[in-house]
């Protein structure tokens, strides 16, 4: 592999507490909660009633009439964010080699509400040649990043990971990997997902929900939030990035995978596979344990996932695990499931930005086997050189993602 570094020069974002980064980031340290009592979506007939929605999302102020005819909603907050990301870059793709920008996007659900519309309609109508004939064209996930790079006029590879919540980790791996690789300059990389009632009602069967809002890490969390969203980080070739003067938020160093293949749902109780992936992500970039200042958590509210994960840096980080920060901005935007990661990933480079470690918000009382640093409820100041994003998903795909200050 070549000795191309990696650097993030642009960022979208569409959030439950807020769309663009400077909203983002400002609701974000302030500790807004965008779980909420579900207004999109009726939950009454469910055990739960609270999730995370993107209220203030009007896909007019990014798209064009037709655009939105031919999108489903998880393609038009990708496009959105991906428009975000280009301008927040400040690059010109009409100006560069399109064969040299890539799209690398992850999700869970792909486009759940074109299902859930095609089967409202044959269920009150009988007939499912009442389904508009544009309407499949639009479920496949691969629309997702066709979508953008149809948008942006990108001819360079594009690829969908569909690894769950793990996604976005992975679309940023897979971006990382082309550029390292010299294929191509930049990736438009990242993760989005929309409300799914599917995704809602599935994890209501699993008693995976919480009845008010999450609580990552707390004694008395009692699950996650389903919600949705987008992230949108724009990787580019440092060199590329130097010529052109370009912005840069911080640097990828690289990244690890790892599968536990334990359970669908469940992951292993010995952590193996977050391990795996932690090891590696270590092993591939050759930091050291105590240069790691901050972690950005996968940390969904589970009773079983936040244990698992405390025991993984723990048994990764040793005596640096009570003295190295973690937390979870899931406490505030619920689990965008695909776009979590991705989320997360250009939450992590804003931290690392403006030397903020955004807080775990609505932690009350401490739980003995989540004994490490939250930061419960309130930002802190700290500078942050090396940064950790992990995510864990179902089906046992983990990720580590290594991001660090730019310093030429």
């Amino acid at each position: 592999m070549s000795q191309n570094r990696v650097v993030i020069t642009g960022l979208g974002l569409v959030t439950p507490i807020g769309i663009g980064n400077d909203t983002f980031w400002k609701a974000a340290v302030a500790g807004k909660n965008g779980v909420r009592p579900l207004v999109q979506f009726d939950p009454t007939e469910f055990r739960t009633k609270t999730g995370g929605e993107v209220l203030d999302f009007n896909p007019s102020s990014y798209l064009t009439d037709e655009e939105i005819e031919r999108m489903g909603r998880s393609s038009q907050f990708a496009v959105s964010a991906a428009k975000m990301a280009v301008e927040d870059a400040g690059i010109s793709i009409g100006e560069e080699n399109p064969y040299k920008f890539a799209v690398c996007m992850g999700t869970t659900m792909g486009e759940p509400q074109i299902l859930e519309k095609g089967v409202k309609i044959k269920y009150k109508t009988g007939d499912a040649s009442d389904i508009p004939s544009d309407l499949p064209r639009q479920y496949p996930c691969g629309t997702i990043p066709a979508n953008v790079a149809r948008t942006l006029k990108t001819k360079g590879p594009i690829i969908i990971t569909p690894t769950a919540c793990a996604a976005g980790n992975y679309a940023i791996g897979y971006g990382y990997d082309l550029i390292q690789l010299g294929k191509v300059d930049v990736v438009v990389s990242g993760g989005s997902d929309p409300f799914s009632g599917i995704a809602f009602t599935g994890f209501n069967r699993l008693l995976a929900t919480t009845s008010d809002v999450c609580r990552p890490f707390d004694l008395n969390r009692n699950g996650m939030a389903v919600s949705e969203g987008a992230g949108i980080l724009i990787l580019e070739r440092l060199e590329h990035a130097l010529a052109r003067g370009a912005k840069i938020y911080a640097e990828i160093l690289g990244y690890g995978l790892g599968c536990d293949a334990y359970k669908m749902t469940i992951p292993d109780p010995a952590g193996s596979g977050g391990i795996m992936a932690f090891k590696k992500a270590i092993h591939n970039t050759g930091i050291a344990l105590e240069d790691i200042d901050y972690i950005s958590a996968h940390g969904t509210g589970t009773v079983e996932n936040d244990k698992i994960e405390t025991l993984i840096v723990k048994e990764i980080l040793k005596e640096h695990a009570c003295k190295t920060p973690m937390s979870s901005i899931k406490s505030m935007i619920g689990h965008t499931m695909g776009a979590a990661s991705a989320i997360e990933a250009a939450a992590c480079a804003l931290m690392i930005q403006n030397n903020v470690m955004l807080p775990t918000i609505n932690y009350k009382d401490p739980d003995p086997e989540c004994d490490l640093d939250c930061v419960p409820n309130i930002p802190k100041e700290k500078e942050l050189n090396t940064v950790i994003s992990n995510a864990y998903a179902f089906a046992g795909n983990c990720s580590s993602l290594v991001l660090r200050k730019y310093k030429g």
